[in-house]
């Protein structure tokens, strides 16, 4: 392949990936992820998020609690030598006109290698949104971890536990822990019947998984 081809095909992938950059920002801020979860949004990849039930992330797109119950694959460009934090952060709690809880975290995983090998500090759990509040953003980040492998001094979370999950701050993880963002994506979501089956789960109470259709 001649030099001029390359080059050809480099201006390509460069200009594709300038687009989706522009399109994440765009939504970004469009939605007030920006400033509400983040200062700023630099120029950042889309990340693909796919769930086992057939349905994806596609920036800001409506997805139901019962589609998103079960962990996603979230795949990127991986980098040698370099280790990721993947957080899903819900900065909507109780409702996005009054977002008291501040963000509740869904997922957080550490110390992820271009293996896929990474350290869970935070079970995955899907959406549940309380009825009659409407639309919550369900907010997909992935940072790569500057200082490389970090001691992460957080407590683990399991998928049946709440509490610790409330009034957390993505802006503090980031400057805690020196992070800097290079992925996102997001969905929206509100209440369907799924969620009190999640809400017993998080309460340690027994529910009937009948009422899911």
């Amino acid at each position: 392949m001649s030099g001029k081809s390359l080059s050809i095909i480099f201006l390509f992938v460069l200009s594709c990936y300038q687009s989706e950059s522009a399109e994440v920002r765009d939504k970004f801020i469009e939605e007030k992820i920006v400033p509400d979860v983040l200062d700023d949004i630099p120029d950042i990849a889309m990340l693909s998020v796919n769930y086992p039930s057939g349905v994806t992330v596609e920036l800001g797109n409506v997805l139901t609690p019962t589609q998103v119950k079960d962990k996603p694959t979230v795949e990127w460009t991986k980098e040698d030598g370099v280790y990721y934090t993947l957080l899903m952060t819900d900065p909507d709690a109780p409702s996005r006109e009054d977002p008291s809880l501040g963000e509740v975290r869904h997922w957080l995983v550490v110390n992820i290698n271009n293996q896929d090998v990474g350290e869970t500090i935070v079970e995955y759990i899907g959406s549940g949104p309380p009825l009659d509040t409407g639309l919550h953003r369900y907010i997909f980040l992935l940072f790569k971890q500057i200082e490389g492998y970090t001691n992460f001094d957080l407590p683990f979370v399991s998928d049946r536990s709440l509490p610790e999950r409330v009034n957390t701050s993505t802006k503090e993880l980031m400057d805690n822990y020196d992070l800097e963002l290079v992925a996102g994506s997001f969905y929206q979501a509100e209440y369907d019947d799924y969620v009190p089956i999640l809400f017993a789960q998080l309460s340690g109470k027994t529910i009937k998984c009948s009422t899911v259709q």
